[in-house]
C-alpha cells in the first residue's frame, strides 16, 4: 500500500530527534521542507553532497548522484544524499547538523498523571497519559524533560515503555529531598498536569544485526525496558540480547517481573542481576564487569549498550580495554541522580 506515509526519525547531532512523515513518492529532504524541517541541502541533484547523512536503519532506494556527491563505498556504508533518497519503510537518519541550525525546538507537551508507584525504597515509577502521549513518537532508549509540578526546573528522565493505550512510563530514583522525588512521594495525585519536552539523546536501540549486550545501573534499566518493549512489538530479535542489570542493594532491584515477561516473549532475551553490597542473598555479586563473559562479547561482533552512572561507564570501557575486545558499537548514556 503505497498510499500509508513512513515514519522517518531525523537525529541530529546534538542529540534532537524529530519525526517526519515521508510519502513514497517524494525524497526524505523534500518531506523535510514540507514539514518545516530545514536539512542540510544545496543542489538537490545528487551533484554536491550537501545533503548527505547516515541511514542507520530502514529500507529505502537512491535516485541518481554522481560519485563526487557520494561514492559508491560510502552508499555500501548506508551514507545516502536525503535529495534522493525514497524510503520503503521506516527509517532512521543521522544528519551531521545540530537541531538549531534546522529551526527545530523540543516538542513540548503537556500530560496527566495516571499512577505513581513505588517500585521499593530507591525506585518510583510514574506512569503518563493523554493525547499528546499517545501521539508521542521516540526511539527506544531516549529521555524526555519533565518539569517538576508547582516550579519551573525540569528533571531528564529515560522512557521505561513505548507508548501504549496512550500511556508511557518512567522510572525514578527516589533521591533524599530530591525535587521530582519529593513531589512523587508527597503531592503527587492522579490528574496532576505535567508538562514534557523530547524526545533527546542518541542513545537508542539500532537494528539488531548482532549480539547485544545491554548493561544498566540502578534506575539505568529504563531505557532497556522501552528497547524490550520496542523489540517484542517487532517480534523479537534473531541475534541473542543480554541484560546485566546492576544495583547497590537487594531492595533496589526493581521491575523483575517486566523483565521475566520480556524472557518468554522474546526467545533470545536472557538476563542477570547483580548486587554490590556484600550482604546480598543474589547468586550473582559485585559490578557488572565481572558478570561479562567471553561469549557476550562474541569476540567483538557485539552492539554494547550502557546506561548507568558515570564511573559505570569508565569501568566498562577499562574492562573492555584490559579483555583487547573492540566492540562492534559501545553506544552509551551517563547519568546522575540529580537532586
Amino acid at each position: 500500500d503505497n498510499s500509508m506515509p513512513f515514519n522517518i526519525a531525523l537525529q541530529f547531532e546534538d542529540g534532537v530527534t524529530r519525526f517526519i512523515d515521508c510519502n513514497a513518492t517524494e525524497t526524505v529532504a523534500d518531506a523535510a521542507y514540507r514539514q518545516g524541517v530545514n536539512v542540510p541541502i544545496d543542489c538537490r541533484d545528487g551533484a554536491c553532497g550537501a545533503c548527505k547523512c547516515k541511514a542507520e536503519s530502514g529500507k529505502y532506494e537512491l535516485g541518481f548522484y554522481i560519485d563526487d556527491a557520494m561514492s559508491e563505498e560510502e552508499a555500501k556504508l548506508g551514507y545516502v544524499l536525503t535529495c534522493q533518497m525514497h524510503p520503503k519503510s521506516d527509517c532512521v537518519v543521522n544528519i551531521p547538523a545540530s537541531s538549531e541550525v534546522c529551526k527545530i525546538k523540543h516538542a513540548t507537551l503537556t500530560a496527566t498523571v495516571a499512577e505513581v508507584r513505588q517500585l521499593s525504597a530507591s525506585t518510583l515509577s510514574l506512569t503518563l497519559q493523554g493525547e499528546g502521549i499517545a501521539k508521542l513518537a521516540f526511539l527506544p532508549g531516549q529521555y524526555a524533560n519533565l518539569e517538576v509540578p508547582g516550579t519551573d526546573q525540569t528533571r531528564a528522565y529515560s522512557f521505561s515503555s513505548m507508548p501504549a493505550e496512550g500511556k508511557v512510563s518512567f522510572l525514578i530514583r527516589n533521591v533524599p529531598n530530591g525535587l521530582m522525588s519529593g513531589y512523587l512521594t508527597g503531592a503527587a495525585k492522579a490528574g496532576d498536569t505535567i508538562k514534557l519536552a523530547g524526545p533527546i539523546g542518541s542513545f537508542y536501540l539500532r537494528d539488531v544485526a548482532r549480539p547485544v549486550l545491554m548493561l544498566a545501573g540502578g534506575t539505568g534499566l529504563a531505557p532497556f525496558l522501552a528497547m524490550l518493549d520496542k523489540l517484542v512489538a517487532a517480534g523479537g530479535s534473531a541475534h541473542p540480547v543480554h541484560l546485566i542489570y546492576g544495583v547497590n542493594t537487594d531492595a533496589d532491584v526493581v521491575e523483575l517481573e517486566r523483565l521475566d515477561a520480556f524472557k518468554a516473549a522474546l526467545p533470545n532475551f536472557t538476563y542477570d542481576v547483580c548486587v554490590v553490597a556484600d550482604d546480598s542473598t543474589w547468586p550473582k555479586k559485585g559490578y557488572v564487569t565481572a558478570h561479562i563473559e567471553p561469549t557476550h562479547l562474541n569476540e567483538g561482533a557485539v552492539d554494547i549498550y550502557l546506561c548507568g552512572p558515570p564511573p559505570m561507564v569508565e569501568a566498562v570501557a577499562h574492562d573492555l580495554r584490559e579483555r583487547k575486545v573492540q566492540p562492534n558499537s559501545f553506544h552509551y548514556e551517563k547519568f546522575a541522580a540529580s537532586v
